[in-house]
């Protein structure tokens, strides 16, 4: 008898036995890389290790069940754990103190506000924010979050102390302090970060992070590396998660957390969602990003019910599991599975593993995100957006993660803003061999004697809508011959905001005073409807009106003829 389909969760429907062997190979294959890389996660969220392995529990669980996507991997995320740390520092909290117990507490707090915004954003059907963080200024985000990261682990793989400060002030910390390098330390830092660039360079299908965790673990443990000065994580905590609020918090803790925990939000709104959708049609499925929204809340729900922090989709997981072939989210279930048992019964075995090695791991991480091919590709082909990705970048890493956020989404809208303001208009002139042919509305344009058609490439709306009037009265007094049919081809204006519906009725009337014709063609019925709400209408006679461009064109009767030359006295 099948399992109800309705009772099957969306990211497991359809699915077929043959896909269980490759899921099950693969969720392994993703913990192996999974487990070492979320316990250094916890180094950039100033969280004890453990609180690692809790963001691929829960979590995890929680999306598989109630998201969309088929491989989309959640847990903890270097972005939006430097984003945390970040914030939690700048929240003016008293006494606070990155890994105390009133740290982790308020870890949990922002995530279970964040995950309370994701479900208000998927009831608001707001998934579409996440298409506000254009792709040039994410790459410059994640950019800047790759260099805070990694330069934030070269103390621990160097055995100095970390300093504070800005950015600056930390790198010349460790700088100033290369005289007290602990060499046996270093040694295992490099080992890691050269153990992971081996393997993937020569041996890509392995997981190098995986092989120096559990080499190096080996080599500490029985050499006891803490003789000679190597700092190790020590004893974790295993067993299950603390399930429950956070604990030894009050209400006014809440506002504390809240602009954090909107940070959190739009980075995992657009990374969730850019990650989710880019797999998808790799594989020709549809992604369903508000679906993926009440996973992704009820992901962040169980991390800050269950003593941990802010959990996102991983594009690096993604791809790790995806590489191997996994198909579904059951290969994430194996993880799940997976890490209940490490924490049950392995944590033991993780006590002599030196920092320096988990250090390794994440600079390797960090430095992966540092997108130089991705700047690359912004500067080749949209210049002007490479601006914005590197000023979003040194924002990221110099001022901090918040301000960055804040940037990147400002950055966006005004881009957004300039296209709409600067938008192409066109006037349109018929090849005789069918067709339009396209050039600037400049004084001189028109598209035969006597005939404008005239195309705005944008909404008009109150910022665009001087520029808009200006282009239709620079071709109107510049034109060849004068104008006696203005035809607006309404196919690149879906919307007319109340400011720009003023500008168009000044505009009608002066076109109307000038003798000319106002002719609409291809208007949307929407289109339609606003300007008739504007009493627009009323100004333009019906016949005016056509649904077809080259209907409106033909309609056109030709340039009237000159008046006759009054007789000769």
């Amino acid at each position: 008898m099948p399992f109800p389909k309705a009772l099957t969760p969306v990211s497991l429907r359809g699915y077929q036995r043959a896909w269980l062997g490759r899921d099950l190979l693969a969720g392994v294959t993703l913990a192996a890389v999974a487990i070492p890389e979320v316990m250094g996660y916890t180094s950039i969220a100033q969280t004890p290790v453990v609180t690692g392995l809790y963001t691929i529990l829960l979590p995890l669980l929680a999306f598989a069940l109630l998201g969309s996507s088929k491989l989309l991997v959640v847990g903890g995320d270097s972005a939006t754990a430097a984003i945390l740390a970040a914030g939690l520092a700048g929240a003016g909290i008293a006494g606070l103190q990155p890994g105390s117990s009133q740290w982790v507490a308020l870890c949990g707090l922002t995530a279970l506000m964040t995950g309370v915004i994701l479900l208000i954003a998927r009831l608001l059907r707001l998934g579409f924010i996440g298409d506000f963080l254009s792709a040039s200024v994410l790459i410059g985000f994640l950019t800047g979050v790759g260099i805070q990261v990694a330069t934030g682990q070269i103390p621990d793989i160097l055995g100095v102390p970390k300093g504070s400060g800005n950015w600056f002030q930390q790198q010349w910390s460790w700088i100033s302090s290369l005289g007290q390098v602990s060499w046996p330390t270093l040694a295992y830092g490099l080992g890691t970060i050269a153990i992971i660039y081996i393997f993937k360079l020569f041996i890509p299908k392995i997981p190098g992070a995986i092989v120096a965790v559990v080499g190096l673990l080996t080599v500490a443990t029985v050499t006891d590396a803490t003789t000679y000065g190597v700092a190790v994580i020590g004893a974790i905590k295993g067993g299950l998660p603390p399930l429950g609020l956070p604990q030894g918090l009050e209400w006014s803790d809440v506002p504390a957390v809240i602009p954090t925990a909107f940070a959190c939000f739009f980075i995992v709104i657009a990374q969730s969602a850019a990650t989710s959708r880019s797999f998808a049609l790799k594989h020709g499925d549809r992604a369903d990003v508000n679906r993926d929204i009440v996973g992704l809340s009820a992901a962040n729900l169980a991390a800050g019910l269950s003593g941990t922090f802010v959990v996102n989709g991983s594009p690096t997981k993604t791809q790790i599991l995806d590489g191997v072939k996994g198909r579904t989210q059951v290969a994430n279930l194996v993880v799940v599975v997976v890490t209940l048992i490490v924490l049950l019964f392995l944590t033991g075995l993780l006590t002599d593993l030196p920092k320096a090695v988990l250090a390794g791991v994440v600079f390797v991480i960090g430095v992966e995100l540092i997108d130089i091919k991705g700047l690359a590709r912004v500067s080749r082909r949209r210049p002007r957006e490479l601006l914005i990705a590197v000023v979003t970048a040194l924002t990221v890493f110099l001022v901090g993660v918040g301000a960055g956020i804040v940037l990147a989404l400002a950055l966006s809208l005004i881009d957004v803003i300039e296209r709409q303001y600067k938008a192409r208009a066109l006037v349109l002139e018929p090849k005789p061999e069918g067709g339009y042919g396209y050039e600037d509305a400049v004084p001189g344009a028109q598209s035969s004697p006597g005939l404008v058609v005239f195309r705005f490439d944008a909404d008009l709306f109150f910022a665009n809508a001087s520029g808009f009037t200006d282009r239709v009265e620079g071709v109107v007094a510049g034109a060849p011959d004068p104008v006696q049919w203005f035809i607006l081809d309404c196919s690149g204006v879906s919307d007319v905001d109340y400011s720009a519906g003023q500008a168009l009725a000044d505009m009608t009337d002066y076109l109307h005073k000038r003798g000319i014709h106002l002719i609409l063609a291809r208007p949307e019925a929407s289109l339609l409807e606003t300007l008739n709400r504007y009493e627009l209408m009323g100004r333009i006679s019906p016949e005016h009106v056509f649904d077809d461009l080259d209907k409106a064109v033909a309609a056109y009767p030709g340039p009237a003829a000159p008046a006759a030359p009054p007789p000769a006295s």
